[in-house]
């Protein structure tokens, strides 16, 4: 602790609950069992921030291998604000990743701020589609536990900077949730998707495919999962056939965030990523 009774500490798992409840009071609308499956990605990622004992910010910075990490999660309570408690928050989260590169998704207000204090690059926004879920069964997907879990977690590495089995294999079985793929003729992975329940809605994410039409089957089968409620979709910007797709279908922009870097963008498929995870962990 230092002399003026601030303290960061690696948060216990149940704190993370309370780190997700504050990314909803920011109007982030995670899952309602995110916590579980942010936690399984890096149990020494998570970090609260404290005033003389009481709990005053969080952030995330889950380490996926030796070379990239993603941070998240970052809140500070708004009457704490502005006194450079969060910039001693981030600086123990960012020691934590160490020399690795550091993704991360900011929302328009604090972009200049990490680009000019932390470091960070602009790769490109992020768009946060709202429609409404329903419609028919397409043919040709499958129920994901059909898949061979190596297979699938193969796929989701070629559209994410780094492998990240322990979180993907927490994220495809959080209560709530259902995930659906389509696969090729030699039963290699075509497209996948999940869809989980959210403090409000659902969120489709990850949505990965090899092409627009394997993405909008999978994205109609998931979204058959919640008739007449709100459903989601974080498009990045640059797959111009991911936006077109969700504006055909009635969908409306209700939020943006920026991907950004502190080192070298990863080059990933953006043409086969039509709906990011999620912004708290990539």
């Amino acid at each position: 602790m230092s002399s003026d009774g601030f303290l960061v500490r690696t948060m216990r798992q149940e704190e993370v609950r309370v780190a997700v409840d504050w990314a909803e009071q920011e109007g982030w609308n995670p899952g309602i069992h995110d916590a579980e499956a942010f936690y399984a990605a890096d149990p020494e990622g998570f970090f609260v921030a404290e005033l003389d004992g009481e709990p005053i910010g969080s952030v995330s910075v889950v380490n996926y291998d030796e070379a990239f990490a993603f941070a998240g999660l970052y809140v500070v309570m708004p009457e704490y604000r502005d006194r450079g408690y969060g910039s001693r928050l981030c600086a123990a989260g960012w020691s934590h990743a160490g020399g690795r590169n550091i993704g991360a998704d900011g929302v328009v207000e604090m972009q200049e701020k990490y680009r000019t204090r932390s470091g960070f690059t602009l790769a490109y926004r992020s768009i946060r589609f709202e429609g409404t879920g329903g419609g028919s069964e397409p043919e040709g997907t499958v129920d994901l536990a059909l898949v061979p879990f190596e297979r699938l977690a193969a796929y989701d590495a070629r559209h994410f900077p780094a492998p990240r089995p322990r979180f993907l294999e927490a994220w495809i079985r959080q209560e709530g949730s259902l995930g659906r793929a389509v696969l090729a003729d030699d039963g290699e992975i075509a497209g996948y998707g999940v869809i989980r329940k959210c403090r409000n809605g659902y969120k489709i994410g990850p949505l990965f495919a090899d092409t627009p039409g394997i993405a909008e089957d999978i994205f109609f089968a998931l979204s058959l999962q919640a008739p007449g409620e709100p459903v989601y979709l974080d498009t990045p910007e640059p797959n111009a056939a991911a936006v077109a797709f969700a504006r055909r279908h009635g969908m409306v922009p209700v939020f943006e965030t920026a991907r950004i870097y502190t080192k070298a963008i990863p080059d990933l498929p953006l043409g086969e990523i039509f709906g990011v995870t999620s912004f708290e962990l990539g």
